[in-house]
């Protein structure tokens, strides 16, 4: 799988998440510092979520400081569902439930092992198909017309 990743900033995090992709047979497709790119955490939500909106990349993962302006950023872009995740149980959640396509993570609070539980529980969660997840999608997908129609 084609995973974009980006941050504002290079870290231990992220370079320990970058080499988990790689080890599990996945190619990451860098944007920012990550890929020598002088960028702002709003840029680089904006990058990622358009590699994933545009089918360049299968995914994404985002990280900046808190991990909220990067999941806000990544958000305006149409048919990006960017999840802030702390916790393995998050992850899980918003993959079968919102069925999400850009993880994102925090740099000051995510640990590696914690980090290493939460692709876990990414890349084993199947979205979700029960009535509930599926009419809410479509909920979700109606508001993103309607506001690109009438901002």
């Amino acid at each position: 799988m084609r995973i974009a990743v980006g941050s504002d900033e290079r870290t231990n995090l992220t370079d320990f998440v970058i080499g988990e992709l790689r080890r599990r047979g996945h190619e990451a497709v860098l944007f920012g510092p990550l890929a020598g790119e002088d960028l702002e955490w709003a840029e680089v939500g904006q990058r990622v979520a358009e590699a994933v909106a545009r089918g360049h990349c299968d995914e994404g993962i985002l990280f900046c400081w808190t991990g909220t302006g990067a999941c806000i950023a990544a958000n305006k872009v149409p048919g990006i569902r960017a999840a802030l995740c702390g916790d393995a149980e998050t992850a899980r959640g918003a993959r079968r439930w919102n069925h999400a396509n850009v993880l994102v993570m925090s740099l000051r609070l995510t640990s590696e092992p914690v980090a290493k539980e939460i692709l876990d529980a990414w890349f084993s969660t199947p979205y979700g198909e029960d009535d509930f997840d599926l009419r809410n999608l479509r909920v979700i997908e109606e508001i993103e017309r309607e506001y690109s129609r009438n901002p």
